[in-house]
């Protein structure tokens, strides 16, 4: 499990640098997906199997499509449909589709060729412990978090509302 704990991280800091160096929201959310799920890769290669589903059902599931709304609730009107055809093109997903793909091979990799015991040993750790400590000394934390999200998303809307732009 070491080989896929080193190439999830790799991964992962490749497309978090592709984030941070792009222009484009659309393709910076697209290696930003693929960094989560690098990330979520090297919980399970760690043997936090808990931890790695979470990632990808809260992270890379939710809050990424609470980013794909928000960017195309941003619309900028039919200058913009010109721009999103250029997105379209083959060269542009070059880079999130190799990703993905090295992402997908390891994943084979681990689940039909490497040793089934190679997981690193350590406690397990449950839902109801995960959630006793959410919501029980981090509650104030988890709350804060919930209600920047829901700042963020009416702003957003507000940003983009028709009325705003005229």
């Amino acid at each position: 499990m070491e080989f896929a704990f080193y190439i999830c991280g790799l991964i992962a800091i490749l497309a978090t640098l592709r984030v941070i160096t792009h222009t484009n929201p659309v393709h910076a959310l697209l290696y930003l997906i693929i960094s989560l799920l690098a990330i979520s890769g090297v919980f399970f290669a760690l043997g936090a199997h808990f931890a790695g589903a979470l990632e990808i059902i809260v992270y890379a599931g939710a809050i990424m499509v609470l980013f794909v709304f928000v960017v195309m609730m941003l619309n900028l009107g039919p200058a913009s449909v010109a721009q999103e055809r250029g997105w379209l093109k083959p060269g542009i997903w070059a880079g999130p589709v190799l990703l993905a793909a090295l992402l997908l091979l390891e994943l084979l990799y681990v689940l039909f060729v490497a040793p089934s015991g190679a997981a690193i040993s350590g406690t397990t750790v449950d839902a109801k412990a995960v959630g006793i400590s959410l919501f029980g000394p981090y509650l104030l934390v988890v709350e804060l978090a919930s209600m920047l999200l829901l700042a963020a998303a009416v702003t957003a809307f507000h940003l983009g509302r028709n009325e705003a732009k005229e």
